[in-house]
């Protein structure tokens, strides 16, 4: 017999960026394993990103229920257009660059809305969904975050109705970068911490995407945790031509702390002592750059040789991980960071180009690097290191021999990794 599943979810088409991507292809897949998906999303959110190319993977016969979100970012936008944008695209300018709107929209935002801005969806949702998973049978509850609050929805509908409950992190909660950034007192810190405990202990079963993450959450319960990353689907794109150009790309938003002065300066050295390498050389960014990386680009004398593409669709981004010659990963250089998998990684991993990654030692990163053989990962003070493998690329360019050899994608596949998500559910 088929089992149901309601999904929580905040992110679907047509929101864009990578939120959406995990819980679209795992839906897309589940029906193959004998689970039936429902998925539960606001009727009218406030998305950072849309990408309206992502409607068409929506499968007709897909049951979508929604209900109404009351949005705290609309009203802050009232004050400051930009600030409220920027803020909930998650580009946090520098502490001494802020402006005062800005300082006063991150203490609150921090300190008034726990876990996070979409807490106000919780209590209607609860009272909407407790009468939709009895009528209706459902086996089992899933919920996804970030926003995390969408874990204190499946919280209560545990304690409602004793309902099979698996929490999803996408990323961790209390130990998130940008958690340093919003200003929380202590009170604030202590109600994370405790409702970050509740939720943990409280779901029959944690999903992580990365080992750091399910190390992290094993000092705080018993509970079972399971590491389901994220993966790469087979993308429909016609044969794409590489481009002429030595380039290299960056897929994604660059934060003003994912900023590497190392590479900047490594590229910067290239180009002064190798005309060729000048004459030949081109930075793809696509997505949005915040402009403290922009600054520095421009400190590096490296803005003529700047593509600046934007945020486009993610059909589009695919193009230009199959046409740059080399792909970059950048995280930040911190202990919080070692468990980020961003989702790009594995996209990048089957696109047949070498990747250049940057971060802190002992990342997840690293390890799946190494494992599939699909590139060289730095850490942040390996000038020498980066120089001289971005000049072997280059003569390899040269030589027309660039590409990436990668060994054991099947494992990171989405419809693999569904597989093992379906024997949880």
């Amino acid at each position: 017999m088929r089992k149901k599943a309601l999904i929580i979810t905040y992110y679907w088409p047509p929101a864009g960026g990578p939120g959406v991507q995990r819980w679209l292809k795992f839906v897309k897949y589940l029906p193959q394993f004998n689970v039936e998906p429902i998925v539960y999303i606001p009727e009218n959110p406030n998305y950072p990103l849309v990408d309206e190319s992502l409607v068409s993977e929506v499968s007709d016969s897909l049951k979508i229920i929604k209900h109404p979100i009351k949005e705290p970012y609309k009203l802050a936008g009232l004050f400051s257009k930009k600030s409220s944008k920027t803020i909930s695209k998650g580009i946090i300018s520098e502490k001494n660059k802020q402006s005062f709107i800005e300082k006063a929209m991150l203490y609150i935002r921090g300190n008034y809305f726990i876990p996070d801005a979409r807490k106000g969806w919780v209590k209607p949702s609860v009272s909407y969904l407790s009468n939709y998973i009895s009528e209706n049978d459902i086996d089992t509850i899933i919920t996804t975050g970030p926003p995390h609050s969408l874990h204190l929805i499946g919280l209560q509908l545990k304690e409602r109705l004793e309902v099979r409950w698996l929490a999803d992190f996408r990323d961790p909660w209390t130990t998130i970068g940008y958690h340093k950034q919003l200003k929380l007192t202590k009170k604030a810190q202590q109600k994370h911490k405790r409702l970050e405990k509740q939720v943990l202990n409280t779901a029959d079963q944690i999903i992580v995407t990365s080992s750091v993450t399910k190390k992290e959450f094993e000092s705080l319960t018993k509970k079972p945790i399971e590491v389901i990353t994220n993966g790469y689907d087979y993308e429909p794109v016609e044969k794409i031509e590489l481009d002429s150009k030595f380039s290299i790309a960056h897929i994604g938003s660059l934060l003003s702390k994912r900023n590497p002065e190392i590479l900047w300066k490594v590229l910067s050295d290239l180009i002064e002592a190798n005309e060729g390498f000048a004459k030949g050389f081109q930075l793809n960014f696509v997505g949005a750059v915040s402009q403290d990386v922009l600054n520095s680009i421009d400190n590096n004398n490296l803005s003529n040789y700047i593509n600046n593409v934007g945020y486009i669709s993610h059909n589009e981004s695919i193009k230009y991980q199959k046409k740059s010659q080399i792909l970059l990963l950048i995280e930040i250089d911190s202990e919080e960071t070692k468990c980020i998998i961003p989702g790009k990684l594995f996209e990048y991993m089957v696109s047949n180009r070498p990747i250049i990654a940057l971060g802190p030692k002992g990342s997840d990163i690293e390890k799946i690097i190494k494992e599939t053989n699909t590139g060289n990962y730095f850490y942040y003070n390996d000038y020498e290191l980066l120089k001289s493998t971005i000049l072997n690329h280059y003569k390899a360019f040269q030589n027309k021999t660039l590409q990436s050899h990668a060994i054991g994608l099947q494992k990171y596949s989405r419809k693999s990794l569904t597989e093992s998500l379906s024997k949880l559910i």
